[in-house]
């Protein structure tokens, strides 16, 4: 090593003692090579660093060797060497540092503290910007609470309580086909071609056409997967016998299967998520109107979201009614879809049905309690529940 002192030269090198301090963190590249050299003489303390504000520049351009020349052999050894600029460490410079705030601050505190002090330059800079972060989120929050008590102290409580429980209706009418509330006959409120429209009525024609003349026994015969959901196969047995009608209703039926099938997947990742049998159009519009895009490992995808599922569900209860009536069997196609019997009744309320319960026989012939639901006019006006319900008391 050479050194250097910033206050003069050093006449007689016996007089001082030389103490050199390396870095224990041997990992780091940045640190591993630190070190600090202290000296002492009976008037001074020196200290000089290679790291830091006070080290100096040409360590880092230039390269020192220091020759050790053997006076008996006439050789001479020659070593790496760094260049230390010695300062002068004066007593008054070390003050005693009260210790009572540190020891005050918590321990995330005290960790911000070493990395402001030692961190390396991205440990600093997530340290900045998590403190900016956190101001922003303060600035925020008091922004939001003054802004909510403007607003309390401009329309008051109940104000505000009437205003929620309208966003209450709006939203859930986000979810439900186009209602027509002034129609005067059930068949005008959820019209038929809002649920298909012509083209898409026109296209299911060809895949519709397998339903009209299939038998039971052809039913059996086909994969669990690929059979018709349990309310398909109970409108089955009851066919028009006219052939214009029991098209009409072969291709209902079809697009009914079709969308609680759809309602099963979690993502849609294929562009044909029905599959190449199902019409083009149709699965356009089950991607497009049934699915949320959603941003999952960089890509766009589409999602079968609770709230899409609620939409299915009231577009096929709603297409179920054209085709009964305007009645149908809420209990079946709760079960075909999966759901449970409380979120199927919501959804039939917010469509304005009327829920009744008959007695119908199941497949074993026992006898079950259905729920059922009806449209008819004048609309019954919708309450949105609010909380959860209570629990019926068991005798």
């Amino acid at each position: 090593m050479y050194v250097q002192f910033s206050n003069g030269r050093l006449q007689n090198s016996e007089d001082m003692n030389f103490t050199l301090y390396k870095s224990k963190d041997t990992t780091n590249p940045r640190k591993k090579d630190r070190r600090i050299l202290t000296s002492e003489t009976e008037r001074l303390s020196y200290v000089g660093n290679n790291f830091g504000t006070s080290a100096l520049k040409c360590n880092s351009l230039c390269r020192y060797f220091v020759g050790v020349l053997d006076k008996d052999s006439g050789q001479m050894e020659v070593y790496n060497a760094e260049l230390f600029n010695m300062q002068p460490l004066l007593s008054d410079d070390v003050i005693e540092e009260d210790l009572s705030d540190y020891q005050n601050k918590s321990y995330r505190e005290k960790v911000d503290s070493c990395i402001e002090a030692f961190g390396t330059t991205k440990q600093k800079r997530a340290l900045n910007s998590r403190r900016m972060n956190r101001v922003g989120s303060e600035t925020l929050n008091i922004a939001v609470t003054k802004a909510a008590e403007n607003i309390i102290d401009a329309k008051g409580v109940a104000a505000l309580v009437s205003d929620a429980a309208q966003d209450d209706v709006e939203e859930v009418s986000v979810f439900l086909p186009p209602c027509h509330e002034e129609a005067d006959k059930p068949e005008n409120i959820y019209r038929f071609e809002d649920l298909i429209s012509s083209a898409e009525y026109e296209a299911l024609q060809a895949p519709a056409a397998a339903l009209t003349n299939l038998t039971s026994e052809e039913i059996l015969k086909k994969p669990e997967e690929e059979r018709p959901c349990s309310f398909v196969l109970e409108e089955l047995k009851s066919m028009p016998v006219d052939e214009s009608s029991r098209d009409h209703k072969a291709r209902c039926l079809w697009f009914l299967d079709t969308l609680i099938k759809f309602s099963y997947k979690k993502m849609i990742k294929k562009k044909y998520p029905m599959g190449p049998d199902c019409p083009r159009i149709i699965n356009k519009k089950l991607s497009k109107n049934f699915s949320a895009l959603t941003y999952n490992s960089g890509r766009i995808q589409n999602l079968i979201s609770a709230s899409m599922k609620a939409k299915i569900t009231a577009y096929v209860i709603a297409l179920a009614l054209h085709m009964n009536n305007f009645q149908t069997d809420l209990t079946l196609l709760q079960r075909d879809m999966k759901l449970h019997e409380s979120r199927m009744l919501d959804i039939a309320k917010a469509m304005r049905l009327k829920i009744s319960r008959k007695g119908t026989l199941s497949g074993l012939g026992a006898d079950e309690d259905h729920k059922f639901g009806t449209l008819s006019v004048p609309l019954p006006s919708y309450k949105p529940s609010r909380g959860q319900r209570k629990r019926k008391k068991i005798d």
